[in-house]
């Protein structure tokens, strides 16, 4: 892979060899990263190549991705998801320019299949037979369903409240799912002592630095489809942290090699009940864990690996992070989907409550343009998208009993 240069620790600097199973620091136990040698992509790589592909999906950015072009690669289309223009839902808020990333749309309905896709693929490279992750629910989903597309042996652990959703689709893929009584951190942390016990590949997300990679695709694909013009405010909503810092690393790649001119700043969202990062971040002090208390699931990260990623994310950007109220969540996962057809999950829905709290707080001005990453799609937690919605109207097989439940059709 002449276009990666190396793996380089973010807490010491020690630069490492860029092998398919490297995970950690040597050193220090840090985490990793991936650096690519950007002239050399540039020289390959830009508008032109993109505008004569016609792989719709987030192997069209293969000379961005720490990926061998001969690595077998997973047969679902993952990426290439859509980027609508919502000027009702815009309006409806008071702001000029939005989009939002439907997300929802890839293979097992999350952001996580981009991460799975390149993790995948690097565990292939690593000759491994099985993988194995922790997960609060989406990026096991991507990892049972792109294995088992792959036909590879996944080993899931969960946290014992993941919704039904979730679980039905781990259990559909064939994966071994081992669901912990416990918090995410105690998944996460009887996942590693397997991993090790076993040998299978590591596939967490806030450990190995391939699927960050995968993660950023989202990015690149805003870019391509907004034809290069880079939004004001791009806006993620943070667990682990290793989602906006793969966000924020797709924006500084493209604006590396030229294919963008300008960086956006970077809005992390957290639920009030789970919200380290956050804290962390307006307070400037060291990150303290905290209790996971909300309904969604997906952010619902007390102990989070990730946050120094996370947190450079949005200081870099000149971002911020801002909480919200499960109460919030829920309704805007009703506001979204009522101006513009896309059912998210809590966790996808955050980010409107989110911008919302800041268009507010006048953070976000009125002619800015923003992007929404709505990163799951809201099948996967029916039981808050009824909580959200309501419940539906409940009458007998009688016309004038059901005019006289019906607002006005006038």
């Amino acid at each position: 892979m002449r276009h990666v240069k190396f793996l380089e620790c973010i807490q010491c600097g020690k630069r490492h060899e860029a092998l398919p199973a490297e995970c950690r620091c040597a050193d220090c136990q840090g985490l990793l990263e991936v650096l690519y040698d950007y002239d050399y992509v540039a020289r390959q790589f830009g508008r032109e190549e993109l505008a004569s592909s016609r792989e719709y999906n987030l192997w069209r950015y293969l000379p961005l991705l720490p990926v061998a072009p001969t690595t077998k690669r997973t047969p679902l289309r993952v990426g290439w998801t859509p980027l609508y223009h919502t000027p009702a839902l815009a309006a409806s808020i008071g702001l000029e320019t939005l989009y939002v990333k439907d997300d929802g749309q890839n293979p097992t309905g999350s952001l996580k299949d981009r991460a799975a896709a390149v993790g995948l693929a690097k565990a292939l490279e690593a000759k491994a037979q099985s993988v194995a992750c922790a997960s609060t629910g989406n990026a096991a989903s991507a990892l049972a369903g792109n294995a088992a597309a792959l036909g590879l042996k996944a080993y899931i652990f969960v946290p014992e409240r993941a919704p039904l959703g979730k679980l039905a689709q781990l259990l559909i893929f064939g994966a071994t799912v081992v669901s912990v009584q416990g918090s995410y951190e105690s998944a996460l942390q009887l996942s590693a002592q397997a991993i090790d016990s076993c040998g299978w590949y590591n596939h967490n997300a806030a450990i190995n630095p391939y699927l960050l990679e995968g993660k950023k695709t989202v990015s690149l694909e805003i870019c391509e489809q907004l034809d290069w013009r880079v939004p004001d405010w791009v806006v993620v909503a943070v667990g682990d942290g290793c989602t906006i810092g793969g966000a924020w690393k797709g924006f500084w790649d493209a604006y590396h090699i030229g294919l963008i001119d300008r960086l956006p700043k970077m809005i992390g969202v957290q639920a009030a009940g789970s919200c380290p990062i956050s804290r962390a971040f307006h307070s400037g002090e060291p990150l303290v864990p905290m209790a996971e208390d909300t309904l969604a699931d997906s952010i619902a990260v007390g102990a989070p690996l990730n946050p120094d990623k996370a947190l450079r994310a949005v200081r870099h950007s000149g971002g911020t992070m801002v909480t919200v109220t499960d109460e919030e969540i829920l309704q805007a996962m009703r506001h979204l989907g009522q101006t513009t057809g896309v059912f998210a999950e809590p966790a996808g829905a955050a980010v409107l409550a989110g911008l919302q709290k800041l268009l507010e707080e006048g953070m976000v001005g009125a002619k800015e343009s923003v992007v929404l990453c709505v990163t799951g799609n809201g099948l996967k937690d029916v039981k808050n998208g009824i909580v959200a919605a309501g419940q539906p109207l409940l009458v007998p097989p009688d016309i004038n009993q059901l005019l006289s439940l019906l607002p006005s059709t006038k």
